[in-house]
């Protein structure tokens, strides 16, 4: 964090933290983003505060023990345990004068505030500055300095479970660090919130027992009292063992009536011990299944998922094979996380989501034969949108003879190239590796695709529309990545021509024969791109020969077929939606402004026409 010269330490903003950014609760979750300091100050977020808070966080735990204890059990607050009471009460005092040090973060202004006096001046103004100085101050000796004349500064030490808000404070940050499991961190606080429940009814019970009354007849006349005889001559762990039983069965709600409460006082604590049982164990119980529900919410909706997978098999009694392929999909986006994947992805920013699929799929795309020697703004532009999909084993990618607009890279795993007799059986004509490529030729050439494509083993793939495709159609890259492909087929024809006769006849029927012979003998180095490879070898944008038929109005009305017939002037299709409007435009000598279809629907982009298409221009 730069300051500014000659200026003074004064309150300065999180990095990467604006107004309604990231709460300052959430900072020790994320080290990079702890700022710095000035000399004079002590940042909340070093980690050696941070041991010495972890170290004061013990000594709560002790006075928050002993505090009850003590005040239940006055024989028990002996020489050794004031001591360490007192001592405690010093380290405390040692860090009510480290809190003048101590940065803070503003909320209110979503800053970060290392002036001295404005430290100062806050911690003083806040109520928790005169709780913590009376939670300090020693009672417990001053008590024994008045005995026999005051007995109230014995119920002041009870201000020491003030520091108890540390511990909250301390769980609220972990519950929120997701370097923590959160399942424990929670059973670990309610472990905690029980066990004091229990000490300190325990020790309330404990001292109406020893302060009913003064005669032997009114200490009899307890719940203590009537089980034990001289319970105050015996030991103080002997009455505490019963304190914590009766407190044990009256919170587990056993209520096995050997001790019980005896006079009105008794019964009046024991009534509202039970109604405080009622929502503490409301409030274990609720948060309890919340943890187990939000553990299990994954599995449960994987399981609901594979039922309605079954359940629509059987319903439209689909082949085994079929089934098992789908089952195995289903439980698979479960396994692989890649729901949630998505969803985290989808809710990134648009240049965040980019820069994590940079990240990504970079290297596989490169690594491609089709985008070798691209440039890198292309590869940037393909890599922006892309998403990944898992295959289970057996799994098909790419059907033959069927028309798709999407390929895939594969990342990881295997796939099996094969050719489908018209007899129906299957040969294997290739296998693909990592960053191969599949069902590329069908969305190029814009023809059914010529082989099926399936997983050998569980993978991961990356998804290529069409639409990311004619990204290159009018750059510099165009004729590299044609090039590629042309020896890609000219590659793939010589080794599998004899096995895949389909292959063959759409290599045929696209003209791409003719185009590998011409450009045999070419060299495919990124050099020599634009000499070698001619202007007709640019990425094919889709099959050629893609005709539509284009009207200056709507068609009249009527039945579908006689729409169809309505006058109109075919056209082939051309590489753009301008230059679909300039022919337009010379066949009905007015410039057009939009493109329909005869059901009003607004065309973007010629990609999305097929062959035969009826069109309106809207002048």
């Amino acid at each position: 964090m730069a300051r500014r010269p000659g200026a003074e330490t004064e309150s300065w903003a999180l990095p990467g933290i604006g107004r309604g950014g990231v709460s300052g609760d959430l900072l020790p979750a994320f080290g990079e983003l702890s700022p710095s300091v000035g000399n004079n100050a002590i940042n909340p977020y070093d980690c050696s505060y941070r041991w010495w808070q972890g170290f004061l966080i013990v000594l709560v735990l002790y006075s928050a023990w002993s505090s009850p204890f003590e005040l239940a059990l006055e024989k028990a607050a002996t020489t050794p345990l004031l001591v360490v009471d007192l001592i405690v009460d010093v380290f405390f005092a040692v860090d009510i004068a480290v809190a003048f040090f101590v940065a803070y973060f503003d909320r209110s202004a979503n800053l970060f505030v290392d002036d001295r006096r404005k430290i100062t001046t806050t911690y003083l103004a806040r109520p928790s500055f005169a709780m913590d100085v009376a939670s300090t101050v020693p009672f417990h000796v001053i008590y024994r300095l008045v005995s026999g004349r005051s007995t109230g500064f014995r119920y002041l030490n009870l201000l020491r479970m003030w520091r108890l808000q540390r511990v909250s404070k301390l769980f609220a940050r972990l519950e929120k660090d997701i370097r923590f499991d959160y399942f424990y961190t929670r059973l670990i606080k309610l472990c905690g919130v029980t066990l004091l429940a229990l000490h300190s009814s325990a020790c309330i019970f404990l001292w109406m027992a020893f302060h009913h009354g003064h005669g032997d007849e009114e200490h009899t006349h307890t719940w203590l009292g009537s089980q034990v005889r001289d319970f105050e001559g015996r030991s103080v762990w002997v009455s505490y063992t019963y304190a914590v039983y009766w407190s044990i069965t009256t919170l587990a709600t056993v209520g096995y009536g050997d001790l019980h409460a005896v006079n009105p006082g008794e019964m009046v604590f024991a009534t509202c011990y039970m109604l405080f049982n009622i929502g503490l164990t409301s409030y274990i119980i609720g948060n309890m299944t919340n943890l187990v529900v939000h553990a299990a919410t994954n599995t449960f909706k994987m399981r609901d998922m594979v039922r309605r997978v079954s359940t629509f098999g059987s319903v439209n009694r689909l082949p085994p094979e079929l089934r098992e392929q789908m089952m195995a999909s289903a439980q698979l986006r479960f396994s692989t996380g890649e729901v949630i994947q998505q969803q985290l992805l989808s809710d990134l920013p648009t240049v965040l989501r980019s820069r994590v699929a940079h990240h990504l799929f970079r290297d596989t795309v490169q690594r491609c034969y089709l985008f070798q020697g691209v440039s890198n703004d292309l590869v940037l532009q393909l890599v922006s949108e892309m998403r990944a999909e898992y295959f289970p084993p057996k799994a098909d990618t790419v059907l033959q003879k069927v028309t798709s607009t999407d390929c895939y890279i594969i990342v990881s795993g295997a796939a099996d190239v094969l050719t489908t007799a018209a007899d129906g059986t299957e040969k294997l004509v290739m296998k693909i590796g990592p960053h191969g490529m599949a069902g590329e030729m069908g969305v190029i050439l814009g023809v059914p695709q010529p082989f099926t494509v399936r997983s050998s083993r569980l993978t991961q793939a990356v998804c290529i529309s069409l639409s990311h495709l004619l990204q290159c159609s009018n750059t510099a890259d165009a004729n590299t990545v044609y090039a590629n492909f042309v020896q890609h087929l000219k590659s793939l024809k010589e080794q599998v021509s004899a096995d895949a006769p389909l292959f063959e006849e759409i290599l045929s029927k696209t003209s791409m024969v003719k185009k590998i012979e011409t450009c045999t003998n070419a060299s495919f180095g990124t050099e020599q791109h634009e000499e070698t490879a001619p202007s007709p070898c640019m990425l094919p944008r889709r099959q050629h020969g893609l005709r539509v038929v284009i009207h200056d109005r709507f068609p009249s009305h009527g039945t579908e077929k006689q729409r169809s017939r309505a006058a109109g002037k075919l056209v082939l299709l051309p590489d753009s939606l301008q230059e679909l409007m300039k022919v337009a435009e010379a066949k009905f000598g007015k410039a057009a402004r939009r493109v329909l279809t005869v059901d009003g629907a607004e065309v973007d982009d010629v990609a999305v026409l097929r062959d035969g298409d009826h069109l309106v221009l809207c002048w």
